[in-house]
């Protein structure tokens, strides 16, 4: 239905629906990790392929939500939070789903190995770092309810709950690092140097899925406490 009242045609040009569409975008590339790198466990490197294919589009898509976002990102005083706030935000939000093609980019281009011993427990890592990404995009679906409200209310202490369980999985991400660095040092010797290297990159790369998850989290913050 098109309307000419004004108050009406602020809140269809509201960013918000499309921050949250970007957001689901990136956590949609950034699961493809987890079908990626069971076939790199497999070593079945055409069905990687084509999982990595499927990262390198979903990441292109989210790039230009992102664009889109940020040519019609209203500019008027009407915005209920700052600009240059949503903005930041939106950049966290990218980063989760450039980070994913990164990790799949270099593991498929160098056809990367993952030593039998530390499988299970980088499995482990790889899922622990995608539910605080999971995390984040639960909570930027309550922009809606926290314009609604006005920015306060019950709705700030669900969102407040929910950003610190979302810390809670960073940390929990962090701690799975640790234990996967613990396991591919034990093994490392048996390695070639340069793939150990390359490795030790990934795993910091898949955490930082998780920390890009966070910094989200703590933009989102900065929005309640305006």
């Amino acid at each position: 239905m098109v309307t000419n009242n004004p108050i009406m045609q602020m809140f269809a040009r509201s960013p918000f629906k499309p921050m949250q569409e970007h957001i689901a975008k990136a956590q949609s590339c950034a699961v493809e990790l987890i079908p990626f790198f069971d076939a790199v466990m497999a070593e079945d490197w055409d069905e990687a392929a084509k999982v990595q294919h499927k990262i390198a589009v979903l990441e292109g898509e989210a790039d230009v939500m992102k664009k889109d976002v940020r040519q019609n990102l209203p500019k008027n005083i009407f915005l209920p939070v700052p600009r240059t706030d949503l903005l930041d935000l939106l950049r966290m939000q990218d980063k989760i789903a450039n980070r994913a093609k990164d990790i799949a980019g270099l593991t498929l281009g160098r056809k990367m190995t993952i030593p039998t011993e530390i499988q299970p427990i980088m499995k482990e890592y790889i899922r622990s770092s995608l539910k605080a990404s999971a995390q984040a995009l639960k909570a930027l679906n309550e922009l809606d309810e926290l314009v609604t409200t006005g920015f306060r209310g019950h709705e700030v202490d669900v969102v407040e709950d929910m950003i610190h369980e979302l810390d809670d999985l960073e940390h929990d991400a962090d701690e799975m690092e640790r234990r996967v660095r613990l396991a591919l040092f034990a093994v490392e010797k048996e390695m070639h140097p340069i793939d150990a290297m390359f490795l030790y990159k990934i795993v910091n790369w898949i955490g930082d899925v998780a920390d890009k998850a966070q910094q989200v989290g703590s933009r989102l913050q900065l929005l309640l406490a305006q």
